[in-house]
């Protein structure tokens, strides 16, 4: 049911990064559901991960491993959160970087242990050990499409963006792949994301970087408000292009940065596409905003209102729920007003009540529509902030309902 979420593209190679994929049958016997990333000697890695104070094992480890070593294999997990386990679950993280270590002949320190799955249930390592040596034997530089759908839990399509710029005459290219689809309104990172480039640029520069993308991309989305335990996204710069090396003040900065974030949006967005049961895939930009944080508060509050997104499962353009919405937002001395509202191109709220030109029809030409916007003008500020979500249907509900069962 993804809305506008088409086939995966010709994913650019990223000289330095070999991808498998093996069957663990964590959850279900036959699935691909282990992928192994092998990042080459000299690669530079950065990270982010959950702020969910339940943060899961694996991101535990991975953090820790990420300040101790520079990482030469990533391998992650579906089926299994590996989260809210305790000792023994860090303890099964350990093992199965450990196993992976033991395979590419490198430190333990140097695998980075990602889990997407089932919260609570201690993970089978076992399975995944006896899975590696298949991911490993199946280690390739096309392995990007494969490393989509293995990391899928309730996603219904694959993830995934690429692109390539030029530097001073030289190509430098990008590919990553994501997952998610519910229990999403990441803080600091997606559920899951692995990003790669060929560009040389040194690691304090790389994690700023990410930082700043990361914000305007993966922590601009919202499905259901729910932050998960095992957040985490992961750039790698190889280092294998010809260009210049990128630097804090080199002129190339803002080249690559724009082709990174441009990326990191289509990633983003494609988890939003993909939400679970989405119909409707919904804009929401606050403009004339007094702060960040409170064009941020209206807009979140708008994204994740139940009656506003039920209504746009409805296609039914009842405007009062996002008034209220907007109300209870908790911006302070808010003029009423003073606030405009539009769904598309069609104002539904001007001077803090139902717009004199506005017609039932001329926002049902809006609800009808797969992608809708719906823009807040504040009337307080200059900042304006935008957030992507989704509608809540029927299968929303079925698919949690149904997620253990």
């Amino acid at each position: 049911m993804a809305v506008g979420l088409g086939p995966l593209p010709d994913f650019h190679p990223i000289e330095g990064i070999r991808i498998g994929v093996a069957s663990a049958g964590i959850k279900k016997p036959g699935r691909k559901d282990t992928v192994v990333f092998e990042l080459a000697e000299g690669c530079t890695t950065a990270a982010t991960f959950t702020r969910n104070q339940f943060c899961a094992a694996p991101v535990t480890l991975a953090r820790a491993h990420l300040s101790q070593q520079v990482p030469r294999y990533l391998v992650i997990n579906t089926g299994n959160a590996n989260a809210g386990t305790g000792k023994a679950g860090l303890e099964a993280a350990t093992r199965t970087c450990s196993a992976l270590a033991a395979l590419g002949a490198v430190a333990t320190e140097t695998v980075l242990p990602f889990s997407t799955g089932v919260i609570g249930e201690l993970l089978p390592v076992d399975k995944l050990e006896k899975a590696l040596p298949a991911a490993v034997d199946d280690l390739r530089a096309d392995g990007w499409a494969d490393a989509a759908s293995g990391i899928m839990t309730t996603d219904t399509l694959p993830k995934g963006a690429t692109c390539r710029i030029e530097i001073d005459g030289h190509p430098v290219h990008f590919s990553g792949v994501s997952k998610g689809a519910g229990m999403i309104r990441p803080n600091m990172a997606t559920m899951l994301a692995f990003v790669a480039t060929d560009a040389r640029i040194e690691k304090t520069l790389l994690q700023t970087l990410l930082g700043e993308v990361v914000e305007s991309s993966f922590n601009r989305i919202t499905v259901d408000g729910d932050t998960s335990t095992n957040d985490a996204c992961v750039l790698t710069a190889t280092g294998r292009s010809a260009a210049p090396a990128i630097t804090a003040d080199g002129p190339h900065l803002g080249v690559f940065r724009e082709a990174l974030r441009q990326l990191f949006v289509t990633l983003a967005q494609a988890i939003i596409r993909d939400g679970e049961g989405a119909t409707k895939f919904v804009t929401v930009r606050v403009e004339q905003a007094a702060t960040q944080k409170e064009a941020l508060d209206v807009a979140y509050t708008v994204a994740q209102s139940p009656l506003v997104k039920t209504a746009l499962y409805a296609s039914d353009p009842n405007w009062g729920r996002i008034l209220a919405a907007v109300g209870r937002a908790g911006v302070e001395d808010l003029v009423i007003e003073g606030i405009s509202i539009y769904l598309g191109d069609v104002c539904i709220v001007r001077d803090g009540a139902r717009a004199e030109d506005y017609t039932e029809e001329l926002g049902q030409g809006v609800m009808d529509r797969a992608e809708i916007e719906i823009r807040i003008e504040l009337g307080r500020g200059k900042v304006s902030e935008t957030v992507w979500t989704s509608d809540f249907s029927h299968d929303y509900v079925t698919i949690n309902a149904e997620y253990r069962t």
